[in-house]
């Protein structure tokens, strides 16, 4: 939870967590980021077997292998910050599921811990609220495009994942009618270990180009915890500000991710520094590694039309 960024015209007066404390990429925006250290294990403790936290809660696993069957193509694969979305803390994007239609309300993922006021707390959820919330569509450059309005907030955790799903108030096609943007479409199965992958950030208007190095049972920050979490090579430097980017396969053009947190300073557990957990429980700390976590989940918690539907088979996520 640590890639999110309080407004620009205010330094770190409110900001609990690094999480809305923003950095500027070292590069111009739109330019491929480096890390700004080699990829340290500062520590390996074993601690033994540890059982999964309750903040996780009853019932939930990893998002696993779709359930649809393979996906019928997207209409476009946009590239670059094309269907990002600049929020006034976070990133995010326009996105799609698998059979969504152009009369579909049109969707934006971001991270749970985005939200306006105070961060989800461990074993919340929250689903189908009104929302009140503008966000800055963008094109493949980094401009705006125009403001799109969120009416809906359809879901939102910290629990066991890191992420949030607005309803806008424009449909996607009129979206592409007036903008001539079209949505980024979220992959209905995980991705394997060494993806190529590109994190594009609307906030800062950067895409970040790196891999999946590999994924973490169980990713700790102070007493928040996610399951299955991405872990990227270090080429993936992000910054305060990219929370809620998406994680793009490079090779497909689906979203299989969103970017939510990093460890900056070498702690342990703590808020601005996750741990991993092991399955045998061992905790792992990587200074300057960055994560972001899965998205399949989402293409099985949707009905056609994208209504929530937390009870359709294969959904995991945790229920308010």
């Amino acid at each position: 939870m640590t890639r999110s960024a309080q407004p620009r015209s205010s330094a770190r007066a409110w900001c609990p967590v690094r999480a809305w404390c923003p950095r500027k990429p070292s590069r111009r925006p739109g330019r491929l980021g480096t890390a700004g250290g080699a990829l340290l294990c500062v520590a390996v403790t074993a601690l033994g077997a540890a059982p999964v936290p309750a903040a996780i809660g009853p019932g939930y696993t990893p998002a696993g292998p779709g359930s649809f069957g393979p996906p019928p193509p997207a209409p476009d694969s946009p590239g670059g910050l094309a269907g990002t979305v600049a929020l006034s803390n976070c990133s995010g994007a326009v996105v799609r599921l698998p059979r969504s239609r152009p009369a579909d309300p049109a969707l934006v993922l971001t991270n749970g811990h985005c939200l306006p006021g105070p961060v989800p707390q461990p074993g919340e959820a929250r689903a189908d609220e009104p929302a009140h919330r503008t966000v800055t569509l963008l094109d493949v450059d980094g401009d705006a495009l125009g403001a799109l309005r969120a009416d809906r907030l359809l879901y939102a955790t910290v629990t066991g994942t890191d992420v949030a799903v607005y309803r806008l108030a424009s449909t996607y096609g009129e979206i592409r009618a007036r903008h001539g943007a079209v949505p980024r479409t979220l992959a209905a199965r995980r991705p394997a270990p060494g993806t190529a992958i590109e994190i594009p950030a609307g906030y800062w208007k950067h895409v970040y180009r790196c891999a999946i190095d590999g994924f973490v049972p169980l990713l700790r920050e102070g007493r928040w915890t996610m399951a299955d979490s991405i872990r990227y090579t270090p080429e993936c430097a992000t910054v305060g500000g990219t929370s809620g980017a998406p994680v793009v396969n490079r090779d497909t053009g689906r979203v299989v991710g969103v970017n939510s947190t990093g460890n900056d300073e070498g702690g342990r557990c703590t808020v601005h520094n996750p741990c991993e957990i092991g399955a045998d429980g061992t905790v792992t700390v990587r200074q300057g590694t960055n994560y972001g976590q899965q998205t399949s989940v989402l293409t099985r918690c949707f009905r056609p039309g994208g209504t929530l539907d937390l009870d359709a088979p294969g959904c995991s996520l945790p229920r308010p």
